[in-house]
């Protein structure tokens, strides 16, 4: 019985229930020490009936070894990695260790492993995932395991996390971070229920003591179990302490070597434990060895307990902190050595080298070459956090400076390779400092300044990227002008135009062999402000001038650079093209951390090319993306790709709420998105006024990036306002430009300014336009060049030809969804004498099946169609197949139909 838990029982057993419906869950539970959360995952585990029990702890002298928590917590369903899909299988088989094919354990990769390996695992029966000490398992278990939590949606699978509360400094403990996740806060019993449990636990105390014993335990469980019959002074965690290490010196001495032993190891294997204990026996002096038998004293006592899988473990995390703190130095480096040589005659080289390196206190060269050695063997497996770890740990205890530097470097690669920015960057910095070679110190500022760049410190890369790259200059002219170029696109990432332009300058002086393409990059920036004193000619020239030069660059992040320029001049499809192929690459490969700029890139051409159903399932699947991988940099992009889908449908309120932020951090080019997607709201509201005068705004800013695209809106807010001849600079820049992309969907829309502008007859104009348009392609802006052109000709008299080019403009504005636009063609068919019957207006709409469903089911449901399985499916998605059976099953009553067959058979846009 649990005293004074009612309100955590229930969430509990709730929690448990809709498991076993079908429904998945998480939660956590934060406490401080002895609080009693361990005491309710054991009630969970208890009350799993029917449930399949996974249950795992974080270890505090293992926390810094890869994926030890995700081993311990799925160690008895490994066998079961082989049903996964390859890309998934191959990554989580590294990041365990298990040899095979060589994979690089990419970080969200094994999430998805985990997260589709767990919802196998329930297909039999449901699942509950319990995880104690969750604040000391290593950080790469924990992200995996937080990823696959995130997602999991219509599996029956429980999660609980329990993390301590570092409330005194005596029981401090890193933070458990698991941002978005449901918490439970455990506090202290009242006196009723503390009370209550107190006489449970000890019926016969005389009455003062039991006050004494009440108020110092302050309603924590632990305390009130433990401090009973025991004096002393102290917090009620320090009394806890003392009552465990009591209990542990009142062993005979071969069960007090196994307990220390299961103190200090991860996997709690009997076996080993217990050869461990011989070797320990006589390392330690000690005049007698260890048996199995030897157990029981410890299990008698309530400090060990045999688990269902046969591995041995404490049976509260205190008791750990207990054991481990009353031995000596000398018994705890006795212990790691015997455990490592028990390891090492097992086979396992890494736990082998992991408790060596714990073995020893002072540099010791023999000891780091294990660990070197054991680190070129996960590298062959593909374990790059293993990897780094194993590094990290040799240089910890390598004598010489040089070699330490050597090794730190080794780590901050393994670091970056495993996905791992934040310890990439620590590490590259530590490794400079022992560094003697200028180049390896380059090389690791190209790590540090890279990562800074993806982790939106762009004002920190360039500096990073430019101060090396002069430090360099006359040991590597092409390392220097490759980290020049860098650093300037960082610059300009940062929304430093002069910083650019500087370090371009610097390049070009130091005559580094890149250095036209430096000059390039500047003009290219410069091209981007439109209404600067920059030709945007040059600008355009200069970007195919790099293009040029990129063709034969094939690294991920350079072909998405790539993309990016095709869309800057103008080439909508040549970026699709290549944002298309990036996509199936990075999915087939379950590339995750590549997909979110790839996402950011497609929306923005499904924008272009009025697919704004694909725009509006491919953002939000990138911001959700972006998100769980923390590149806030291209989740404010695609926020404001969705805001801008939101202005062009008149959700006013929505489009506020997804362009704020990119507003409020002023960066280029989202802050100037997040303005034109809200001029653009405006304009389509009829608040002319309010579009031109922010659109004005933008233009005149010293930092227009991304402007171009919204000079249009300008021309037509102005001319709608009553004042054109503040469109006219605009027009003409924008007409400029789109000559020298040459593409027909930017000369038709500058043939459409040029109309609303002109003083003569604007019909050939509007007649041009949409001529290019049709070559073009790019259906809302056609609609608004139809709608402009039948607002002319109504006004010119000629109705029947008004009626045409409105007809068309409303179809497309209806198929679009964008329904403030539609409703002024509407209005200008009305006045052009045309009525509408009754729920004629959304006739379209109502016919769209696509419409009908949320995005995230229109992608399920495409790919279904297309006959992928929903394992399939949900390797492309990075969702459990559970998952997208569930999005199925919604889709299908949506859409009238039964059978998967069906699908093949709809127009799903």
């Amino acid at each position: 019985m649990l005293y004074g838990r009612d309100g955590e029982l229930a969430a509990i057993d709730g929690l448990l229930d809709r498991a076993r419906g079908g429904r998945s869950g998480t939660l956590v539970l934060r406490g401080e020490a002895g609080i009693g959360k361990s005491a309710l995952l054991d009630h969970a585990a208890g009350a799993a009936d029917g449930m399949r029990v996974l249950r795992g702890t974080g270890v505090e002298t293992e926390s810094g070894m890869p994926y030890a928590g995700l081993h311990l917590l799925l160690g008895r369903h490994l066998d079961r990695i082989g049903g996964l899909p390859d890309a998934q299988a191959e990554a989580l088989r590294a990041a365990l260790n298990m040899g095979g094919p060589e994979a690089e354990s990419d970080r969200f990769l094994v999430g998805l492993a985990v997260l589709t390996l767990l919802s196998d695992l329930a297909e039999e029966r449901p699942l509950i995932c319990l995880v104690d000490d969750a604040h000391w398992m290593d950080g790469s278990s924990a992200e995996a395991l937080l990823f696959a939590a995130r997602r999991l949606d219509a599996e029956p699978i429980a999660v609980i996390f329990a993390a301590r509360d570092a409330v005194a400094p005596e029981c401090a403990a890193p933070e458990f971070v698991a941002q978005g996740l449901p918490e439970l806060r455990l506090r202290g019993l009242d006196g009723t229920a503390a009370a209550g449990l107190l006489a449970e636990r000890a019926p016969d105390l005389p009455g003062h003591v039991r006050r004494e014993i009440l108020a110092g335990a302050m309603g924590n469980p632990l305390a009130l179990l433990e401090l009973p019959g025991r004096g002393g002074h102290g917090s009620a965690y320090e009394r806890i302490l003392r009552s465990f290490a009591e209990r542990i010196a009142a062993l005979p001495e071969p069960a007090r070597r196994l307990v220390l032993l299961v103190g200090v190891d991860d996997l709690g294997d009997a076996g080993v434990v217990v050869k461990a204990a011989c070797r320990f026996g006589a390392t330690a002096g000690a005049s007698v060895g260890a048996s199995i038998d030897d157990l029981e004293p410890a299990e008698r006592a309530g400090l060990l307990r045999t688990t269902s899988d046969g591995r041995l473990e404490v049976r509260h995390p205190l008791i750990r902190t207990a054991a481990v703190r009353e031995a000596t130095l000398g018994l705890r480096l006795a212990a790691h050595q015997a455990l490592a040589e028990a390891y090492l005659e097992r086979g396992d080289v890494c736990h082998h080298a992991w408790h060596l390196a714990r073995s020893v206190t002072e540099p010791d060269e023999r000891v780091a070459a294990v660990l070197e050695k054991t680190a070129e063997t996960e590298r062959n497996a593909g374990g790059n956090a293993a990897v780094a770890a194993m590094y990290e740990a040799a240089a910890g205890l390598t004598p010489d400076p040089a070699e330490r530097g050597r090794r730190l470097a080794a780590a901050a690669r393994a670091s970056a390779d495993a996905g791992l920015p934040e310890r990439a960057v620590e590490l590259a910095a530590r490794a400079e400092a022992d560094l003697p070679d200028p180049l390896a110190r380059a090389e690791l500022t190209l790590i540090r300044a890279s990562l800074a760049d993806e982790q939106d410190r762009a004002g920190d890369a360039h500096r990073l990227f430019a101060e090396t790259a002069a430090s360099v200059t006359r040991l590597d002219p092409r390392t220097s002008g490759y980290l020049f170029f860098q650093a300037a696109a960082a610059a300009a990432n940062a929304g430093d135009f002069a910083a650019m332009d500087g370090i371009a300058a610097e390049g070009v002086r130091l005559g580094v062999p890149n250095a036209p393409h430096l000059r390039a990059l500047s003009r290219v920036f410069a091209g981007q402000n439109p209404l600067a004193d920059a030709d945007p000619a040059d600008g355009v020239a200069a970007l195919r001038e790099l293009m040029g030069a990129m063709g034969a660059c094939y690294a991920p992040r350079d072909r998405i650079r790539a993309g990016m320029w095709h869309l800057m001049i103008g080439d909508v499809r040549g970026a699709a093209e290549v944002a298309a192929e990036l996509e199936r690459r990075f999915r087939d490969r379950g590339a995750i951390g590549l997909l979110a700029p790839v996402l950011m890139l497609r929306s923005r051409t499904d924008l272009l090319l009025g697919r704004h159903r694909d725009a509006l399932t491919g953002a939000t699947e990138g911001v959700r993306i972006a998100a769980d991988t923390g590149q806030h940099r291209i989740r404010v992009y695609l926020d404001t790709s969705l805001g801008q889908l939101a202005a062009i449908q008149g959700d006013e309120e929505r489009c506020l709420e997804l362009t704020e932020e990119a507003l409020s951090r002023g960066l280029p080019p989202s802050n100037v998105h997040a303005a034109a997607a809200r001029s653009l709201l405006d304009l389509g509201l009829g608040r002319y006024d309010a579009a031109l005068e922010r659109l004005a705004d933008v233009v005149a800013g010293p930092s227009r990036q991304g402007a171009i695209a919204a000079l249009p809106d300008l021309v037509e807010a102005a001319v709608r306002a009553g004042v054109p001849e503040r469109a006219r600079d605009a027009a003409d820049w924008y007409g400029d430009w789109a000559a020298q992309t040459q593409q027909p969907w930017a000369q038709a829309i500058a043939a459409r300014c040029a109309a609303l502008l002109t003083p003569d007859d604007p019909d050939p104009l509007y007649t041009k336009a949409l001529d290019l348009h049709r070559e073009g392609r790019t259906p809302f802006e056609q609609a608004r060049t139809e709608l402009l052109y039948g607002e002319w000709l109504r006004r010119s008299r000629r109705r029947n030809d008004a009626r045409a080019r409105l007809h068309a403009a409303l179809e497309a504005f209806e198929r679009l969804g964008a329904a403030p636009w539609a409703e002024r063609a509407r209005a200008e068919l009305r006045a052009a004498g045309e009525n509408f019957a009754a729920g004629q207006d959304d006739a379209a709409s109502r016919d769209d099946l696509a419409a009908r469903l949320t995005p995230q089911e229109l992608q399920v449901t495409r790919l279904a169609a297309t006959g992928l399985s929903n394992r399939e499916i949900g390797a492309q998605l990075f969702l459990s197949p559970r998952t997208v059976g569930y999005h199925l099953y919604k889709a299908y009553p949506k859409l009238g139909v039964t059978t998967r067959a069906a699908l093949a058979r709809l127009d799903l846009g």
